[in-house]
């Protein structure tokens, strides 16, 4: 079974986000930038929120599934039905992440190497 294994949450205002969620569960945060936040310690982080905008993807919550080849599961989510929603990138200590929706139009994210 594949677990999940990074969360994004996007919104349209990432700073009240941000604070929700951490007053809401404690979470500690380590701020990129002022669109950025990663979930949990700079070291070992376990996901972010962010800046929702023209040049994102989506908006809301989307779970990261580990894969062995994202653009083979990239495929595979086509050919089920589903579609391409980021195309694949490079994110520095990540691997490669990209995301599809499924065929009910909901986003779900893919890494790996």
């Amino acid at each position: 079974m594949t677990a999940p294994e990074w969360f994004d949450i996007c919104s349209p205002d990432a700073l009240q986000a941000r604070t929700f969620y951490q007053e809401m569960f404690g979470w500690p945060v380590h701020v990129l930038d002022d669109n950025y936040t990663l979930i949990g310690t700079a070291e070992e982080p376990v996901g972010g929120i962010g800046q929702d905008g023209p040049d994102r993807p989506y908006t809301g919550i989307v779970v990261y599934f580990r894969v062995d080849d994202v653009d083979a599961a990239l495929d595979r989510a086509q050919m089920l039905g589903g579609g391409r929603r980021m195309e694949p990138m490079a994110i520095e200590g990540r691997g490669r992440i990209a995301v599809f929706t499924d065929p009910d139009g909901n986003p779900v994210g893919l890494v790996g190497p």
